[in-house]
């Protein structure tokens, strides 16, 4: 339920709480509920794996970090040329 169907409905139901609140037909309590509500559904994900890591879980701390492969060498420009962009912009003829 994270899909644009629920990010629509969401932005709906936050604009329509947002213009109750500013006509005085829904109090401010009950609107921030609607907001705090969409945080919750939104957010779920990050809140269950921040408390997950405050756990300790064996899955929170069984990540381990992939090894990088090492960036290529690149040559150093030819004395004949210093600038290794000058020109690039030029199409060839």
């Amino acid at each position: 339920m994270l899909g644009t169907i629920a990010t629509t409905v969401a932005i709906v139901a936050v604009s329509w709480v947002g213009l109750l609140m500013l006509m005085g037909r829904l109090e401010i309590r009950r609107g921030l509920t609607v907001v705090a509500g969409c945080f919750v559904l939104f957010g779920a994900s990050a809140i269950a794996a921040g408390i997950r890591g405050t756990m300790g879980s064996d899955v929170a701390t069984a990540y381990v970090q992939p090894e990088v492969a090492p960036l290529p060498q690149v040559p150093p420009p030819s004395p004949r040329n210093p600038d290794p962009y000058a020109g690039a912009s030029v199409p060839a003829r």
